[in-house]
C-alpha cells in the first residue's frame, strides 16, 4: 500500500465484521457513542500530544468497501447475505466530536468521539486506533525533544528505520506539527508541505580517494545550504580539510552553510570543531550532530554547552523506542440512547458522553481537568469540539502551521513539573460528581439485573 493512496477498508481485525453479523442479525444497530483514549500514561510521560485528527477524518469520510472487497468477503464464506449486502453499501454516516491536534492530553480524557449506528461505530474501531494511537505516541515523543532543546533546529531523520512506509511518513508530520523545523523523508514534504532537510552519507565520501575532493565536488553538486559531513575519517583533520576548502568554494560563490557530526564524544567533538571553525574565520558555520540520538542525548548536549545548532533524530523518534505503545482503547459508552461502561478490574470505563474542561492558573499555564458529562456546564475550557456532522466534515482543516502554533501554545502553558523529562507530580485531572453517579447508577441497574437472572 503507497501511502499517499486510500487505504483498502478491509484494514480492519476479523471481529469488527464478525459483530456486525451479529449486530445485524439481532437487530441492534440503533445509535453507539464510543471514545477513544488513552487509559495510562507510559512511565516516562507527564502528558501526551493529541495527533492524527486529519487522517482520521479522511477514513472517515472515504470509507467505502470496493467491489473486490465485497467479492472477497463473499467467497470467505463467512458472512451471510444481510451482513455482505450491508457492508456494500457502508458509509459513514455518523458525528465526530475531537480534541484539535497539537493540544496536551492526559489519561482517560477522550481524544475522539464517534456517535453512529453501531455496525458503524463498530467497524471503524482498529483503523481509527491505528492512526490516532500512532500519531498521538510521536507527537508525544517529539514533544520531549523540543522541551530538551529549547531554541535548537530538530530534524526528522527517521524513515529508514521507521516500521513500514505509512508509518515513516506520518512520524514525519506529527513530530513537525509539534515543532520540529523538518524531516528528510521526501514524501512527508510533497504530501504534507513539510520542509526538507539533508546532507550527505560517508558512502559519499568513501566513493572518493581524497577527502577534500569528495567536499568540493559536493559543493558544486549541491552549492545551496551546503552541509559538509566531517566524521568518516578524522573528524577534527576534516573540520580543518573545511576551513582550507572555504577560499576557494567562496571564489566559485559557494558559502559552507554547516557541517554535520554523526559519531564519537559529540560534546567533546563539537567543542573542537568549532574551535577549529572559528579559527579558520567560519564563525557562521553551523553545527549539526547525528547518531542515536534521544531526548537524554539532547539535554545532556544543552547541559554541557554543547555548541551544537542542530540535530537529526532518528530511530528513537519514529518508534518511540522507550515507550513504543500506548494503552489506547476505544470503549462503548452510550447505545440506544442508555449509558453504558466496562466495570472489569483495572480496565473500568466512565460511562455516557463527556467533555474534558481545562482550568488554568493565574500564571496562564494548565492547572487541572475536571471530566464531566457532555451537556454539564463547568468552569473552564471545552476541549472536545463537533468537527463532523452526518459524516462530513463541518470545516476545512487546519493546516500543519496551525496546528504547530497550537501546538507551541500548549507547551508554553505546561506546569513546570511537566516539561521535565523525568516524571513528576501527577497532572490533576478530576472526575466530576455527576460523572460517578452515573456510573453507580448504571452500576445499580446492572447488578438488579443480574440479580433477576438468579
Amino acid at each position: 500500500m503507497a501511502v499517499n493512496e486510500r487505504p483498502d477498508a478491509l484494514l480492519t481485525d476479523l471481529y469488527q465484521i464478525t459483530m456486525i453479523q451479529a449486530y445485524l442479525d439481532h437487530g441492534e444497530t440503533e445509535t453507539a457513542v464510543f471514545e477513544l483514549f488513552i487509559r495510562n500514561l507510559p512511565e516516562r510521560r507527564g502528558f501526551l500530544v493529541a495527533a492524527g485528527l486529519d487522517q482520521a477524518l479522511d477514513y472517515l469520510e472515504t470509507l467505502h468497501l470496493s467491489d473486490s472487497d465485497i467479492d472477497w468477503l463473499q467467497r470467505t464464506g463467512r458472512f451471510r447475505k444481510n451482513a455482505v449486502d450491508y457492508l456494500a453499501g457502508m458509509r459513514f454516516t455518523g458525528d465526530v466530536h475531537a480534541i484539535p491536534e497539537g493540544t496536551v492530553v492526559f489519561a482517560n480524557e477522550p481524544i475522539l468521539r464517534i456517535t453512529a449506528p453501531m455496525p458503524q461505530a463498530q467497524f471503524v474501531e482498529s483503523r481509527l486506533i491505528n492512526i490516532l494511537h500512532f500519531q498521538t505516541l510521536i507527537a508525544s515523543k517529539a514533544a520531549r525533544m523540543m522541551l530538551a532543546a529549547p531554541g535548537k533546529l530538530l530534524v526528522d531523520f527517521g524513515f529508514r528505520r521507521a516500521h513500514g512506509a505509512e508509518a515513516g511518513v506520518l512520524a514525519a508530520r506529527a513530530s513537525y506539527l509539534t515543532g520540529f523545523a523538518g524531516t528528510a523523508t521526501v514524501l512527508a514534504g510533497e504530501k504534507f508541505g513539510i520542509p526538507l532537510y539533508g546532507t550527505m552519507a560517508h558512502s559519499f565520501i568513501e566513493a572518493f580517494d581524497d577527502e577534500s575532493a569528495a567536499f568540493e565536488a559536493f559543493a558544486h553538486a549541491r552549492p545551496d545550504n551546503l552541509v559538509l559531513l566531517l566524521d568518516t575519517y578524522d573528524t577534527e583533520a576534516a573540520a580543518r580539510k573545511t576551513v582550507a576548502l572555504a577560499p576557494k568554494l567562496k571564489a566559485a560563490g559557494i558559502a559552507i552553510a554547516g557541517v554535520r557530526l554523526d559519531s564519537g564524544d559529540l560534546v567533546t567533538l563539537s567543542k573542537n570543531v568549532r574551535a577549529i571553525l572559528d579559527a579558520g574565520g567560519l564563525r557562521n558555520v553551523t553545527i549539526f550532530a547525528s547518531g542515536g540520538l534521544d531526548e537524554d542525548s539532547l539535554a545532556r548536549f544543552m547541559q554541557a554547552g554543547a555548541p551544537i545548532d542542530g540535530l537529526g533524530v532518528g530511530t528513537s523518534l519514529t518508534t518511540s523506542s522507550d515507550a513504543p505503545a500506548l494503552d489506547c482503547v476505544y470503549k462503548l459508552q452510550e447505545y440506544a440512547g442508555r449509558p453504558r461502561r466496562k466495570r472489569a478490574v483495572n480496565k473500568a470505563t466512565w460511562p455516557g458522553r463527556k467533555q474534558v474542561w481545562r482550568r488554568y492558573g493565574a500564571d496562564g499555564r494548565m492547572a487541572g481537568d475536571l471530566l464531566a458529562r457532555e451537556g454539564d456546564e463547568k468552569s473552564g475550557e471545552p476541549l472536545l469540539e463537533l468537527v463532523m456532522q452526518g459524516g462530513k466534515r463541518l470545516r476545512p482543516p487546519p493546516s500543519l502551521d496551525d496546528i504547530r502554533r497550537h501546538a507551541r501554545r500548549e507547551f508554553e502553558r505546561l506546569p513546570e513539573s511537566l516539561r521535565a523529562l523525568q516524571p513528576g507530580p501527577a497532572y490533576p485531572v478530576e472526575v466530576a460528581a455527576e460523572l460517578v453517579e452515573l456510573a453507580a447508577a448504571f452500576d445499580r441497574r446492572i447488578q438488579a439485573q443480574n440479580a433477576d437472572v438468579k
